[in-house]
């Protein structure tokens, strides 16, 4: 089910615009917003783009998740997101967070200027849907071996955090810093255990409250393939990005 017309309805409101006013912004026609607002008529991904810009946030929760019930985040998880938009194709760009940016990006996450300052680009794979939000976030440590230190981690935006978990990786986003953990599902435990790949770290528990954002990994990109590694974990590399 789409909220699209619930949360353009909503959102417009929020900002105290006018359908006037914001078709003026969106350099669409009033009528055209009346017509989405009352479900009448559904927009081109081009333009559903170019208003999860305007609003700044994801797509994800743009389409998928009620805003006026929820709020801009709730229990859930419901999260608005900064997002980069090319101001020429109206396409959402995907953010890279490098390792001297993640220090400050648990508390600037949500922050539009900090967001608009990483470094932004466009992947072209098939395997990524344009209706996902995406982040690219640069990996230390040794917790997550055989995926090396100084990798880039590529993660889809999850709005809703009830839906985290079943042992899948994760950029995970909290109060504390910013973690690439496998993740077990505990929303309504209260706790969520990240799980890393090297047995020499020990699992441990964050509560829900604790985590502001979780990024579902997708793959993996990297300078120096891990010892060992031939065709077969390539295979299984890919296999990650195809299933979403």
């Amino acid at each position: 089910m789409s909220y699209f017309a619930t949360n353009l309805k909503f959102l417009r409101s929020k900002k105290k615009l006018t359908q006037a006013q914001l078709a003026e912004a969106l350099g669409l026609n009033r009528p055209v917003i009346g017509a989405y607002e009352e479900s009448r008529s559904e927009p081109k991904i081009s333009t559903l783009l170019q208003m999860a810009g305007y609003f700044n946030i994801s797509l994800d929760a743009f389409l998928g998740s009620n805003l006026m019930e929820k709020g801009e985040r709730t229990a859930s998880g419901l999260q608005v997101l900064p997002i980069t938009v090319d101001r020429d194709s109206g396409e959402e760009k995907i953010t890279l967070v490098p390792v001297k940016a993640v220090a400050g990006y648990n508390t600037s996450f949500g922050d539009l200027e900090f967001i608009g300052s990483l470094p932004h680009f466009d992947l072209p794979i098939k395997e990524l849907s344009r209706n996902h939000t995406y982040r690219m976030f640069q990996v230390e440590g040794d917790s997550m071996l055989p995926v090396l230190p100084g990798s880039y981690v590529l993660g889809s935006f999850e709005s809703d955090h009830r839906m985290v978990g079943g042992g899948n990786l994760y950029v995970v986003v909290t109060t504390e810093g910013v973690v690439f953990k496998r993740v077990e599902s505990g929303f309504e435990k209260g706790v969520y255990r990240l799980i890393s790949e090297n047995p020499q770290f020990a699992p441990y528990e964050v509560g829900v409250g604790e985590v502001k954002e979780f990024w579902r990994v997708r793959g993996y990109f990297g300078f120096e393939f891990p010892g060992g590694w031939g065709y077969r974990q390539l295979e299984e590399i890919l296999s990650i990005l195809r299933s979403k």
